[in-house]
């Protein structure tokens, strides 16, 4: 099962449009994620339309619409992995820590708010993922993340650059 992770899209204030490499990565994921500040309803109605499955949350930069139709939190069950998706996780200090004891039954917890790719496990074995952001130029690269579920669990988790636009 292949999966396609983003979030902090902030359209239209980041960028015009998702990039167009992350745009032809949809009819490739079997499930798409999206961690909160989507900006714009017209993110989210472009995504569930072109997404086989989407997991998307609100994040603290969304309106009344998005939050109306997103959840804070969203968890799903993917190849008998459980996923959690959350927009902010609060300081990188003690991230790992504070995540597995407000999620601890979860495998793989998806995350925004920073704009910073983020790939950790904390000691209990919570894999926390962020992908970063496709149209934030303040960082050095607009990223986000592929990732795999195998039969053993998640596969390969890649991180995806973007050329500079």
């Amino acid at each position: 099962m292949r999966l396609l992770l983003m979030s902090d899209t902030h359209l239209p204030k980041r960028a015009k449009a998702l990039p167009e490499p992350l745009l032809a990565e949809l009819p490739r994921a079997d499930v798409v994620f999206h961690a909160g500040d989507w900006v714009d309803s017209a993110t989210l109605d472009l995504l569930e339309s072109r997404s086989t499955r989407l997991i998307g949350v609100h994040g603290n930069n969304d309106g009344p619409d998005l939050r109306a139709r997103l959840p804070e939190v969203a968890y799903v069950e993917l190849g008998g992995l459980r996923f959690g998706v959350v927009h902010e996780t609060g300081p990188a200090q003690g991230r790992e820590a504070r995540c597995a004891a407000r999620f601890p039954d979860l495998d793989v917890l998806v995350f925004g708010h920073s704009h910073i790719p983020w790939d950790t496990t904390a000691s209990t074995g919570l894999r926390l993922l962020n992908p970063g952001s496709p149209t934030d130029r303040r960082q050095p690269h607009c990223t986000y993340m592929t990732a795999t579920v195998t039969e053993s669990g998640l596969g390969e988790v890649e991180l995806h650059r973007l050329p500079p636009r």
